[in-house]
Protein backbone atom coordinates (compact mmCIF):
# COMPACT_ATOMS: atom_id res chain seq x y z
CA UNK A 1 0.00 0.00 0.00
CA UNK A 2 1.04 3.43 -0.95
CA UNK A 3 1.59 6.35 1.38
CA UNK A 4 -0.40 9.32 0.14
CA UNK A 5 1.37 12.83 0.22
CA UNK A 6 0.25 13.55 3.29
CA UNK A 7 1.49 10.59 5.16
CA UNK A 8 4.93 11.28 3.61
CA UNK A 9 5.07 14.88 5.50
CA UNK A 10 3.66 13.75 8.80
CA UNK A 11 6.14 11.57 8.66
CA UNK A 12 9.21 13.62 7.74
CA UNK A 13 7.62 16.79 10.77
CA UNK A 14 7.72 13.61 13.48
CA UNK A 15 11.85 13.01 12.70
CA UNK A 16 12.70 16.83 12.90
CA UNK A 17 13.19 15.83 16.90
CA UNK A 18 15.10 12.86 16.49
CA UNK A 19 17.11 14.64 13.69
CA UNK A 20 18.46 17.40 16.38
CA UNK A 21 18.55 15.05 19.04
CA UNK A 22 21.15 13.04 16.97
CA UNK A 23 22.86 16.61 15.95
CA UNK A 24 22.95 17.86 19.41
CA UNK A 25 24.77 14.38 20.45
CA UNK A 26 27.20 14.77 17.77
CA UNK A 27 28.06 18.04 18.77
CA UNK A 28 28.27 17.52 22.32
CA UNK A 29 30.63 14.64 21.75
CA UNK A 30 32.58 16.90 19.79
CA UNK A 31 32.97 19.12 22.04
CA UNK A 32 34.32 16.74 24.50
CA UNK A 33 36.95 15.27 22.20
CA UNK A 34 38.42 19.00 21.74
CA UNK A 35 38.14 19.74 25.55
CA UNK A 36 39.93 16.79 26.18
CA UNK A 37 42.32 17.27 23.22
CA UNK A 38 42.80 20.49 24.91
CA UNK A 39 43.83 19.68 28.40
CA UNK A 40 46.08 16.61 26.65
CA UNK A 41 47.79 19.34 24.45
CA UNK A 42 48.61 21.23 28.22
CA UNK A 43 49.76 18.66 29.84
CA UNK A 44 52.10 17.74 27.29
CA UNK A 45 53.07 21.68 27.35
CA UNK A 46 53.59 21.53 31.18
CA UNK A 47 55.85 18.37 31.35
CA UNK A 48 58.05 19.15 28.24
CA UNK A 49 59.04 22.59 29.36
CA UNK A 50 59.14 20.93 32.81
CA UNK A 51 62.28 18.21 33.44
CA UNK A 52 60.82 16.81 37.19
CA UNK A 53 57.55 15.71 35.02
CA UNK A 54 59.65 13.66 32.62
CA UNK A 55 59.46 9.93 32.41
CA UNK A 56 62.06 8.25 35.03
CA UNK A 57 63.94 6.51 32.00
CA UNK A 58 64.82 9.80 30.37
CA UNK A 59 65.89 12.05 33.49
CA UNK A 60 68.48 8.97 34.18
CA UNK A 61 69.24 8.52 30.58
CA UNK A 62 72.41 10.87 30.73
CA UNK A 63 73.74 9.43 33.98
CA UNK A 64 73.08 5.36 33.04
CA UNK A 65 76.26 5.59 31.12
CA UNK A 66 78.28 6.46 34.02
CA UNK A 67 76.36 3.69 36.01
CA UNK A 68 77.37 1.37 33.12
CA UNK A 69 81.27 2.36 33.72
CA UNK A 70 80.87 2.27 37.50
CA UNK A 71 79.24 -1.89 36.78
CA UNK A 72 82.28 -2.08 34.68
CA UNK A 73 84.61 -1.49 37.38
CA UNK A 74 82.60 -3.45 39.35
CA UNK A 75 82.64 -6.43 37.11
CA UNK A 76 78.68 -6.14 38.56
CA UNK A 77 75.81 -4.63 37.31
CA UNK A 78 74.49 -5.49 40.31
CA UNK A 79 77.22 -3.94 42.81
CA UNK A 80 74.64 -1.84 44.38
CA UNK A 81 72.88 -4.68 46.09
CA UNK A 82 75.53 -4.84 48.67
CA UNK A 83 75.88 -0.75 49.11
CA UNK A 84 73.50 -1.68 52.55
CA UNK A 85 74.02 -5.64 52.90
CA UNK A 86 71.58 -5.64 55.79
CA UNK A 87 68.70 -4.80 52.87
CA UNK A 88 67.06 -6.99 50.55
CA UNK A 89 69.16 -5.84 46.90
CA UNK A 90 70.88 -3.48 48.73
CA UNK A 91 67.35 -1.35 48.52
CA UNK A 92 67.08 -0.35 44.76
CA UNK A 93 63.97 -2.61 44.15
CA UNK A 94 61.15 -4.41 45.83
CA UNK A 95 62.64 -4.35 49.22
CA UNK A 96 60.68 -4.90 52.50
CA UNK A 97 59.29 -1.64 54.14
CA UNK A 98 58.32 -3.88 57.42
CA UNK A 99 62.17 -5.77 57.23
CA UNK A 100 63.90 -2.03 57.23
CA UNK A 101 61.80 -0.62 59.76
CA UNK A 102 63.25 -4.13 62.04
CA UNK A 103 66.68 -2.47 61.66
CA UNK A 104 65.97 0.45 63.33
CA UNK A 105 65.59 1.70 66.60
CA UNK A 106 61.49 1.83 67.64
CA UNK A 107 62.26 5.48 68.96
CA UNK A 108 63.07 7.04 65.72
CA UNK A 109 59.57 5.74 63.54
CA UNK A 110 55.92 5.69 64.39
CA UNK A 111 54.35 2.73 65.74
CA UNK A 112 53.97 0.72 62.70
CA UNK A 113 52.43 -2.84 62.03
CA UNK A 114 52.95 -5.34 58.71
CA UNK A 115 49.69 -6.64 57.66
CA UNK A 116 49.25 -9.95 55.80
CA UNK A 117 46.93 -9.87 52.32
CA UNK A 118 43.29 -10.31 53.13
CA UNK A 119 43.57 -10.24 56.77
CA UNK A 120 40.28 -9.66 58.50
CA UNK A 121 39.23 -6.27 59.25
CA UNK A 122 38.52 -6.61 62.70
CA UNK A 123 41.56 -8.64 63.26
CA UNK A 124 43.88 -5.28 62.00
CA UNK A 125 41.86 -3.11 64.41
CA UNK A 126 42.83 -5.40 67.44
CA UNK A 127 46.70 -5.28 65.99
CA UNK A 128 45.87 -1.81 65.96
CA UNK A 129 44.73 -1.36 69.35
CA UNK A 130 47.55 -3.07 71.03
CA UNK A 131 50.00 -0.72 68.87
CA UNK A 132 48.71 1.99 69.93
CA UNK A 133 47.63 3.27 66.33
CA UNK A 134 44.36 4.78 65.70
CA UNK A 135 42.57 6.74 63.36
CA UNK A 136 43.61 8.47 60.93
CA UNK A 137 46.42 6.06 59.68
CA UNK A 138 48.76 5.35 56.81
CA UNK A 139 48.29 2.39 55.14
CA UNK A 140 51.25 1.59 52.40
CA UNK A 141 52.51 -1.83 50.86
CA UNK A 142 54.78 -3.38 52.58
CA UNK A 143 56.72 -3.91 48.86
CA UNK A 144 56.00 -0.55 46.75
CA UNK A 145 57.83 2.72 45.84
CA UNK A 146 56.91 6.11 44.99
CA UNK A 147 53.93 6.34 46.55
CA UNK A 148 52.47 3.53 45.35
CA UNK A 149 49.49 2.56 46.98
CA UNK A 150 49.68 4.58 50.01
CA UNK A 151 46.43 5.75 51.79
CA UNK A 152 45.22 7.90 54.33
CA UNK A 153 42.57 5.52 56.64
CA UNK A 154 39.63 7.71 58.19
CA UNK A 155 38.00 5.30 59.65
CA UNK A 156 37.11 1.58 59.53
CA UNK A 157 35.38 1.76 56.38
CA UNK A 158 38.35 3.06 54.15
CA UNK A 159 40.08 -0.22 56.15
CA UNK A 160 38.11 -2.60 55.30
CA UNK A 161 38.43 -0.97 51.13
CA UNK A 162 41.86 -0.61 51.64
CA UNK A 163 42.07 -4.30 52.47
CA UNK A 164 39.69 -5.49 49.58
CA UNK A 165 41.16 -3.73 46.98
CA UNK A 166 44.97 -4.25 48.03
CA UNK A 167 45.51 -8.71 48.73
CA UNK A 168 48.71 -8.05 49.73
CA UNK A 169 50.89 -7.45 52.46
CA UNK A 170 50.73 -3.91 53.66
CA UNK A 171 51.97 -1.67 56.58
CA UNK A 172 49.32 0.73 58.69
CA UNK A 173 51.27 3.43 60.24
CA UNK A 174 50.37 5.83 62.67
CA UNK A 175 49.80 9.24 61.48
CA UNK A 176 52.39 11.86 62.38
CA UNK A 177 50.98 15.63 62.57
CA UNK A 178 54.32 17.41 62.46
CA UNK A 179 54.35 20.08 60.19
CA UNK A 180 57.75 20.15 58.51
CA UNK A 181 58.39 16.47 56.37
CA UNK A 182 61.58 16.29 54.99
CA UNK A 183 63.87 13.95 52.99
CA UNK A 184 67.36 13.43 53.65
CA UNK A 185 69.87 11.29 52.65
CA UNK A 186 72.59 9.83 53.65
CA UNK A 187 76.19 8.38 53.24
CA UNK A 188 78.67 7.01 54.87
CA UNK A 189 81.85 4.81 53.31
CA UNK A 190 81.98 1.48 55.54
CA UNK A 191 85.26 2.07 56.10
CA UNK A 192 84.69 5.57 57.96
CA UNK A 193 83.76 6.60 61.86
CA UNK A 194 81.08 9.08 60.45
CA UNK A 195 79.19 9.90 57.74
CA UNK A 196 77.80 13.28 55.37
CA UNK A 197 74.53 14.79 54.51
CA UNK A 198 74.48 15.03 50.79
CA UNK A 199 70.81 16.20 50.43
CA UNK A 200 67.88 17.73 52.07
CA UNK A 201 64.45 17.99 50.37
CA UNK A 202 61.39 19.96 51.57
CA UNK A 203 57.87 19.20 51.03
CA UNK A 204 54.75 20.97 50.16
CA UNK A 205 51.36 18.69 50.01
CA UNK A 206 49.23 20.03 46.65
CA UNK A 207 46.91 22.66 47.80
CA UNK A 208 45.24 25.78 46.05
CA UNK A 209 44.16 28.99 47.46
CA UNK A 210 40.87 30.52 47.27
CA UNK A 211 40.75 34.23 45.32
CA UNK A 212 37.10 34.54 46.49
CA UNK A 213 35.27 34.33 43.31
CA UNK A 214 36.55 30.67 41.95
CA UNK A 215 35.23 26.90 43.15
CA UNK A 216 37.96 24.30 43.48
CA UNK A 217 37.53 23.38 40.20
CA UNK A 218 38.62 26.50 39.01
CA UNK A 219 41.18 26.96 41.06
CA UNK A 220 42.83 23.64 39.88
CA UNK A 221 42.59 24.14 36.37
CA UNK A 222 44.43 27.60 36.87
CA UNK A 223 47.34 25.88 38.43
CA UNK A 224 49.58 23.61 36.81
CA UNK A 225 51.03 21.41 39.32
CA UNK A 226 46.63 21.09 40.19
CA UNK A 227 46.00 20.13 36.75
CA UNK A 228 48.05 17.69 36.26
CA UNK A 229 46.88 15.83 39.17
CA UNK A 230 43.33 16.58 37.75
CA UNK A 231 42.36 13.04 36.88
CA UNK A 232 43.62 11.41 40.14
CA UNK A 233 42.03 14.01 42.60
CA UNK A 234 38.18 13.38 40.71
CA UNK A 235 39.11 9.00 41.47
CA UNK A 236 39.64 10.00 45.32
CA UNK A 237 36.28 11.19 45.83
CA UNK A 238 37.19 13.27 48.54
CA UNK A 239 36.80 16.70 47.40
CA UNK A 240 33.98 18.94 46.63
CA UNK A 241 35.21 20.13 42.83
CA UNK A 242 31.95 23.11 43.00
CA UNK A 243 32.79 24.00 46.97
CA UNK A 244 34.38 27.91 47.00
CA UNK A 245 37.10 28.54 48.92
CA UNK A 246 37.91 32.26 50.50
CA UNK A 247 40.00 34.56 49.80
CA UNK A 248 43.22 33.51 50.86
CA UNK A 249 41.73 30.47 52.74
CA UNK A 250 44.47 27.50 51.76
CA UNK A 251 43.22 23.84 50.86
CA UNK A 252 45.52 20.67 50.78
CA UNK A 253 44.12 18.46 47.64
CA UNK A 254 46.71 15.52 48.51
CA UNK A 255 48.63 15.00 51.71
CA UNK A 256 51.07 13.31 50.42
CA UNK A 257 54.66 13.83 50.41
CA UNK A 258 54.89 12.47 47.10
CA UNK A 259 56.02 13.84 43.95
CA UNK A 260 54.15 11.80 41.93
CA UNK A 261 51.19 12.80 44.51
CA UNK A 262 51.68 15.91 43.16
CA UNK A 263 53.93 17.48 46.39
CA UNK A 264 56.52 20.09 45.35
CA UNK A 265 60.35 19.13 46.10
CA UNK A 266 62.36 22.32 47.43
CA UNK A 267 65.94 22.52 47.95
CA UNK A 268 66.56 22.65 51.37
CA UNK A 269 70.55 21.93 51.16
CA UNK A 270 70.77 24.69 53.19
CA UNK A 271 70.30 24.00 56.14
CA UNK A 272 72.70 21.50 56.11
CA UNK A 273 75.54 21.67 59.22
CA UNK A 274 77.27 19.63 61.77
CA UNK A 275 75.01 19.43 64.14
CA UNK A 276 72.04 18.03 61.74
CA UNK A 277 74.76 15.75 60.29
CA UNK A 278 75.82 14.64 63.44
CA UNK A 279 71.95 13.50 64.84
CA UNK A 280 71.88 11.87 61.27
CA UNK A 281 75.01 10.14 62.25
CA UNK A 282 73.92 8.99 65.45
CA UNK A 283 70.54 7.34 64.44
CA UNK A 284 72.79 5.52 60.79
CA UNK A 285 75.28 3.75 62.73
CA UNK A 286 72.71 2.45 64.81
CA UNK A 287 70.76 0.84 61.33
CA UNK A 288 72.91 -2.47 60.85
CA UNK A 289 74.88 -2.47 57.57
CA UNK A 290 73.30 0.43 56.38
CA UNK A 291 75.46 3.33 54.27
CA UNK A 292 73.23 4.74 51.84
CA UNK A 293 70.10 6.20 51.59
CA UNK A 294 67.29 8.42 52.44
CA UNK A 295 65.43 9.23 55.30
CA UNK A 296 61.89 10.47 54.90
CA UNK A 297 60.83 12.11 57.68
CA UNK A 298 58.51 14.47 59.29
CA UNK A 299 59.28 16.70 62.54
CA UNK A 300 58.21 19.62 64.22
CA UNK A 301 60.85 22.32 63.31
CA UNK A 302 63.96 22.28 61.66
CA UNK A 303 65.94 23.52 64.80
CA UNK A 304 64.57 20.10 66.47
CA UNK A 305 65.61 18.16 64.18
CA UNK A 306 69.07 19.48 64.30
CA UNK A 307 68.94 18.53 67.89
CA UNK A 308 67.79 15.25 67.47
CA UNK A 309 64.25 16.42 69.27
CA UNK A 310 60.73 15.36 67.91
CA UNK A 311 60.92 13.96 64.48
CA UNK A 312 60.01 10.31 63.36
CA UNK A 313 61.37 8.70 60.40
CA UNK A 314 58.58 7.57 58.12
CA UNK A 315 60.42 5.33 55.91
CA UNK A 316 63.79 4.68 54.66
CA UNK A 317 64.96 4.17 51.20
CA UNK A 318 68.50 2.03 50.71
CA UNK A 319 70.37 2.14 46.96
CA UNK A 320 66.86 2.94 45.00
CA UNK A 321 66.03 6.11 46.64
CA UNK A 322 67.02 9.91 44.98
CA UNK A 323 68.71 13.14 46.33
CA UNK A 324 65.28 14.30 46.14
CA UNK A 325 66.12 18.04 45.95
CA UNK A 326 67.09 17.83 42.46
CA UNK A 327 63.13 18.32 41.31
CA UNK A 328 62.71 21.15 42.33
CA UNK A 329 61.32 23.54 40.10
CA UNK A 330 63.77 25.23 38.27
CA UNK A 331 66.53 23.20 39.52
CA UNK A 332 69.07 22.68 36.14
CA UNK A 333 68.79 19.30 34.56
CA UNK A 334 72.75 19.29 33.72
CA UNK A 335 73.13 20.19 37.38
CA UNK A 336 70.77 17.41 38.52
CA UNK A 337 73.33 15.02 36.68
CA UNK A 338 75.89 15.95 38.02
CA UNK A 339 73.67 15.14 41.78
CA UNK A 340 72.75 11.68 40.49
CA UNK A 341 76.16 10.70 38.95
CA UNK A 342 78.17 12.06 42.56
CA UNK A 343 75.79 9.57 44.26
CA UNK A 344 76.20 6.60 41.82
CA UNK A 345 80.00 7.09 42.64
CA UNK A 346 79.39 6.80 46.74
CA UNK A 347 77.04 4.02 46.00
CA UNK A 348 80.11 2.16 44.31
CA UNK A 349 82.05 3.19 46.91
CA UNK A 350 80.06 1.33 49.96
CA UNK A 351 79.80 -1.31 47.59
CA UNK A 352 82.83 -1.67 46.70
CA UNK A 353 84.54 -1.46 50.56
CA UNK A 354 81.26 -4.21 51.62
CA UNK A 355 82.41 -5.83 49.06
CA UNK A 356 86.25 -6.48 49.61
CA UNK A 357 84.86 -7.69 53.21
CA UNK A 358 83.58 -10.99 51.33
CA UNK A 359 79.83 -10.06 50.42
CA UNK A 360 79.14 -10.91 46.98
CA UNK A 361 77.11 -8.72 44.29
CA UNK A 362 73.81 -10.37 43.77
CA UNK A 363 74.06 -12.37 40.11
CA UNK A 364 71.95 -10.78 37.58
CA UNK A 365 69.93 -14.17 37.06
CA UNK A 366 68.89 -13.08 41.16
CA UNK A 367 67.86 -9.56 39.94
CA UNK A 368 65.91 -10.48 36.69
CA UNK A 369 63.71 -12.90 39.50
CA UNK A 370 63.43 -9.94 42.06
CA UNK A 371 62.02 -7.50 39.02
CA UNK A 372 59.57 -10.59 37.51
CA UNK A 373 58.26 -10.92 41.33
CA UNK A 374 57.76 -7.28 41.32
CA UNK A 375 55.81 -7.10 38.56
CA UNK A 376 53.55 -10.13 39.42
CA UNK A 377 52.80 -8.15 42.94
CA UNK A 378 51.70 -5.36 41.10
CA UNK A 379 49.58 -6.79 39.39
CA UNK A 380 47.39 -7.90 42.48
CA UNK A 381 46.26 -5.03 43.10
CA UNK A 382 42.36 -4.81 42.08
Amino acid sequence: MSLKPADVKMKNIETIPQYFEKTNQGFDWLMIRCRQLKNWARRMHIKFFNWEYWPMWLVYLPSFFYFVYLSLKARSCCFFSVANPSIETGGMIFESKWDIFKLIPKEYYPSTILITANENTDTVIISMNNAGIGFPAIAKPDRGERGWCVAILQNKKDLQNYITRHPIDFLVQQYIGYPVELSVFYYRHPGSANGIITSVTGKEYLSVTGDGISNICELIKANDRAFLQMENLRLSGNINFNRFLHKGEKMVLAPFGNHTRGAMFLDYCSIIDDELTATFNKMSKQIEGFYFGRFDLKCKSIDDLKKGHHFLVLELNGAGAEPSHIYQPGFSFIKAQQVITSHYKMMYLAAKANHKKGIPFMSLQSFAAVRAAERKHKQKIK
